[in-house]
């Protein structure tokens, strides 16, 4: 379970977020970042974690008891839409920039990218176990190692940092942590419903978004500063470690693409009604057929519709401890449509995505929580 958490978290996006942060950051307020938004991050998915675990329930069968049958259709698709789109532009991102040192066609890549990921996908948690089981260790390994050479051949943190323009304040690189991966946090259930128990699950997902993200954002730190580029794959390059860089860069993106992969067939399948491992497939096709177009034109729409995600999970932690009934195992869900789930949703996606001031996902989350409220309190009543 560890390790499937950990491999989760190491996102190619953390590393840009890393690079941006390092760039506008002194080292005192990066590390103070990045400690502030990893417990935001840690008590949201642990919270979703203990619910997983508790019920034995994936996001979307806990969204059917807070959004009901028909109602939870939102979520899902809003989940699997951004995952798959996620997925294709993680092949991508390993296709494009491997094509360019190996000198091959990047469609081909892409092919044997998107099958392979699609592959350990398909086979479940157990699939993604062994995935994670041999990247994991590679990756943190292989990137430290990188790191540290980089930093020290650079005169140490205090000169990495040095280099930077101080313009990010504390408060937006807080928001920079959260955001950069609190819309994946909300699929946190659909792995930790197969932890021993309620314990594993809560100290699994808290210590594996510390470890894995702290990781990320310092390798896109250390790339930024001394590459220009916000991923440790090019410092590796420019320390003429080839191999251990096409090595970090497949396995840093495909232990989150077969996570990704995984929570997208699930949902596709709550909505299809069909069984996930068809629709693992049916994700995985979409996703490399679509990969070089969804990178070159998608992530601005993926960052938007990343926005409505953090309701959808603070709406489901909201219901879920204010009926409890709900969630036991013999509960025979009947609610077609939660209007206010479904509305909360929407408000909290226009509020993250346009309110310029505060962390843009706990925008999200308080407006969506605020509309379910009042909805069910008052209008509802």
């Amino acid at each position: 379970m560890f390790v499937v958490m950990l491999g989760f978290t190491f996102f190619s996006s953390s590393m840009w977020t890393g690079a941006n942060i390092g760039a506008g950051s002194k080292l005192s307020q990066f590390f103070w970042a990045m400690m502030a938004g990893n417990l935001i991050l840690g008590v949201y998915t642990s919270v979703l974690a203990y619910m997983a675990s508790k019920t034995g329930l994936s996001v979307h069968l806990l969204a059917r008891r807070a959004f009901g049958k028909k109602g939870s259709a939102l979520p899902s698709a809003l989940l699997a839409i951004t995952q798959i789109g996620w997925f294709g532009v993680g092949v991508a991102m390993f296709a494009l920039p491997a094509a360019e040192v190996l000198h091959i066609s990047p469609v081909i890549l892409v092919v044997i990218a998107g099958v392979c990921m699609t592959a350990s996908a398909y086979f479940g948690i157990r699939g993604m176990e062994i995935v994670s089981y041999v990247s994991v260790p590679l990756i943190a390994i292989l990137g430290v190692y990188s790191m540290v050479l980089a930093t020290s051949q650079g005169g140490g943190l205090a000169s990495v940092f040095a280099k930077n323009s101080g313009t990010v304040g504390l408060l937006a690189a807080v928001g920079m942590v959260v955001g950069s991966f609190v819309s994946g946090g909300t699929a946190t259930p659909n792995f930790t419903r197969f932890a021993k128990n309620n314990k594993v699950a809560v100290i699994t997902t808290v210590i594996a978004f510390f470890v894995g993200n702290t990781l990320m954002f310092a390798f896109g730190a250390v790339g930024g500063a001394f590459t220009g580029k916000d991923d440790i794959f090019y410092v590796m390059l420019a320390q003429g470690l080839i191999v251990p860089a096409l090595i970090v860069l497949g396995a840093n993106i495909w232990t989150t693409n077969d996570n990704a992969l995984y929570s997208s067939g699930l949902g596709l399948a709550n909505i299809t009604k069909v069984q996930k491992r068809p629709m693992v497939i049916v994700a995985g096709v979409i996703g490399t057929v679509t990969a070089i177009w969804l990178y070159n034109n998608f992530v601005s729409w993926l960052s938007f519709l990343n926005a409505t995600l953090p309701p959808v999970g603070a709406l489901v932690i909201l219901d879920y401890f204010l009926h409890p009934e709900k969630y036991a195992e013999d509960y025979e869900v009947k609610e077609t449509v939660n209007y206010g789930s479904c509305l909360g949703v929407v408000a909290g996606a226009l509020v993250g995505n346009f309110v310029p001031w505060g962390i843009a996902s706990i925008n999200a989350m308080a407006a969506a929580c605020i509309c379910y409220l009042v909805y069910n309190k008052v209008i509802r009543k």
